[in-house]
């Protein structure tokens, strides 16, 4: 299927649904005038396979305490290894709500208050406040930024985890918002020396299939043959991928006996809810029957961002498209174009667009908008043609 054909076949108008990218813009930004290209998820309605999964089970009508089927299993094995190389045995499956729980969960299981946990910023800003809010000390490294590029610091890593007694790193990979996809070699340098320090890593892969580049994405559990499974808690999930994120199912993936039974004493003693039926259904039937959907809805991403750069490169030369390996998300920086601290104003007030701003993610990058790819190639457009009509003036 053609990018054409995706777009006319999946693409849905979300406003008037209780969408909260377009049915929130009040609450959210002060006012309903604006085009949405914030949170993320999309304007694509989820593939054949997983609606039919899950009207079946409407039509049984009985939503019940349900066991996870080995079919589940074999179904998510079966995507990892396909797609990303990587074997994901039944006994290293636990499961939560989302990533972000997940990444609660094991603060919580892994540390004690107080304890240091570490962030590479910029980074998606609940990564922030998960530790902060269960009265761990959070400890930031900012991530090395030039013309568009991010990459690591692994001498300002180590220094920060040693100096701060770092207990926990959460890592985002591939990473939100600057769209990397990061090499076996750099997580090989930046896991080694986690390992070395005996810190332990929360590895939140929930983008891992949204592959926009060259560089294929490498699971943490796969780096050097393994080498680090056994500091190792992986997220991942089919929400980002397949749009299904209120569904509320994810993976906590722990390749280490001892801390999985860590983590199995933690989770004995918390008020547990039982895996999600629906979200289970549509995870399997994606991973058995969404792969031609997917590879659609990455070829209109590669389109989106392709014709961003190309309309601003011409008109906005001094804009900075950065680098999207990965994810559906985008950032551009605009300094170039604004007064320090007068992004918000400019973008939402004169070029009327609803965004997340560099600043959420990060200290150092107001002047950068984060844009959501994952729509309608004419709303791209539109956005692209609102930032020029504007700041090309200034």
């Amino acid at each position: 299927m053609d990018t054409k054909a995706f777009v006319e076949k999946y693409l849905t108008d979300r406003r008037e649904t209780d969408s909260s990218k377009w049915d929130q813009l009040k609450e959210k930004f002060g006012r309903t005038d604006l085009l949405p290209l914030w949170i993320a998820d999309m304007e694509f309605r989820t593939c054949d396979a997983v609606t039919n999964a899950l009207m079946a089970r409407v039509r049984h009508g009985i939503y019940g305490y349900s066991a996870v089927p080995d079919s589940y299993y074999a179904a998510l094995d079966r995507w990892m290894t396909i797609r990303h190389n990587c074997s994901v045995p039944k006994e290293w499956v636990r499961f939560s709500t989302g990533c972000v729980t997940g990444i609660a969960w094991a603060i919580a299981a892994f540390t004690d208050p107080g304890d240091a946990c570490m962030i590479l910023t910029p980074v998606y800003y609940p990564f922030h406040n998960v530790v902060t809010n269960n009265k761990r000390t959070l400890v930031k490294v900012p991530l090395q930024y030039r013309d568009g590029y991010a990459s690591m610091d692994y001498e300002s890593i180590e220094k920060a985890i040693v100096e701060n007694h770092v207990k926990l790193f959460i890592q985002c990979s591939p990473q939100n918002p600057m769209g990397r996809v990061f090499t076996e070699e750099e997580l090989d340098k930046v896991l080694s020396i986690c390992q070395r320090h005996q810190v332990l890593v929360v590895s939140d892969e929930i983008h891992q299939d949204i592959i926009i580049g060259k560089n294929p994405f490498v699971p943490a559990a796969t780096v050097k043959n393994g080498k680090y499974q056994d500091i190792l808690i992986i997220l991942n999930s089919a929400t980002k991928s397949f749009n299904l994120a209120t569904l509320l199912h994810s993976h906590i993936i722990i390749p280490n006996e001892e801390l999985r039974k860590r983590y199995d004493k933690f989770a004995s003693g918390m008020n547990r809810t039982e895996v999600s039926i629906m979200g289970m259904l549509a995870t399997q039937a994606a991973y058995e029957n969404g792969g031609e959907w997917l590879d659609g809805l990455l070829a209109v991403i590669r389109e989106n961002d392709a014709m961003l750069r190309q309309k601003l490169k011409s008109d906005l030369p001094k804009a900075v498209v950065c680098t999207l390996e990965g994810t559906y998300l985008v950032m551009v920086d605009l300094r170039a174009y604004m007064p320090s601290g007068g992004a918000q104003s400019i973008i939402q007030d004169q070029c009327h667009l609803a965004v997340d701003y560099g600043e959420w993610f990060g200290e150092g990058y107001e002047g950068f908008i984060r844009m959501n790819l994952a729509t309608d190639p004419k709303l791209i457009e539109e956005a692209a043609n609102r930032l020029i009509s504007v700041l090309g003036k200034k």
